[in-house]
């Protein structure tokens, strides 16, 4: 028995997918080539970058890079273990930990900005156009919107200067 399924839905699936995969293993390879850091382990990082005081509740943080507590509890673990990011118990609820981003880790994921961005305009930016990117925000604003998420979350800042906190553009200097 063969259910019904729109073709072309599914075919934008397809190349949703693997788009995604391409565009990931493009910017791991870079990340891993130029600064031996793993894109999983830089996204963390830059979201500890950003926040407050450099620190998130492990399970805000959970939240923000799309992992379960425990996978993110082991990724933690092996950020730790390299001196990137510390653990610290939280004073108002004995129940909930911080990630905290150690001096380290604020050197190594600046070090690292410029790599992600020029993978980015590599990999993503420079095959788009402004019309592309507009539609594209939509299409996925309505899958997100659907699902009762956050078309763009508050954090919307996605690789910003870990010192300054000015946009990551500033960080790789000119790119032309």
């Amino acid at each position: 028995m063969r259910l019904p399924i729109d073709e072309d839905r599914l075919r934008a699936w397809i190349a949703l997918m693997r788009a995604h995969a391409v565009v990931v293993d493009g910017l791991e390879e870079e990340l891993l080539r130029e600064r031996e850091l793993p894109l999983a382990w830089h996204e963390v990082l830059v979201h500890l970058a950003r926040a407050p005081e450099g620190r998130l509740r492990m399970q805000e943080l959970a939240d923000s890079v799309l992992l379960s507590k425990s996978g993110l509890s082991r990724l933690v673990d092996r950020l730790e273990a390299a001196g990137y990011v510390a653990r610290e118990s939280c004073d108002a609820d004995r129940r909930g930990t911080y990630a905290v981003l150690t001096p380290e880790g604020r050197r190594v994921v600046r070090a690292a900005a410029p790599v992600f961005v020029r993978a980015f305009d590599e990999h993503v930016a420079r095959h788009l156009t402004d019309e592309d990117v507009r539609t594209l925000r939509s299409v996925l604003g309505k899958i997100l919107s659907g699902h009762g998420k956050a078309v763009e979350p508050d954090d919307v800042e996605c690789a910003p200067d870990v010192e300054a906190g000015e946009p990551a553009s500033t960080l790789a200097g000119d790119r032309a």
